[in-house]
């Protein structure tokens, strides 16, 4: 019939369980770009500059990548086991 997503055999796990998960790279790539954007937009802010509203909104939108990749990375790693 269909894939009933059971698995017919047992795969080893190279990995042992041990609770601690690696972050993906991805992860950490918009981590950095979140936070040197909200450090731009301190410095934007105390200069008087309204440009560091686009520096906020990017700390938003990176905070966001950086959930979904560890989301997704921790997704992967237990689909591994």
């Amino acid at each position: 019939m269909g894939d009933t997503g059971r698995r017919r055999t047992a795969v080893p796990s190279s990995v042992p369980p041990t609770g601690a998960m690696e972050m993906p790279r991805l992860a950490l790539y918009a981590l950095a770009v979140c936070l040197l954007a909200v450090a731009a937009a301190v410095v934007s802010f105390t200069q008087g500059s309204w440009l560091g509203i686009v520096w906020v909104l990017l700390a938003g939108l990176s905070s966001n990548m950086c959930w979904y990749y560890l989301k997704r990375g921790r997704a992967a790693q237990l689909q591994k086991r």
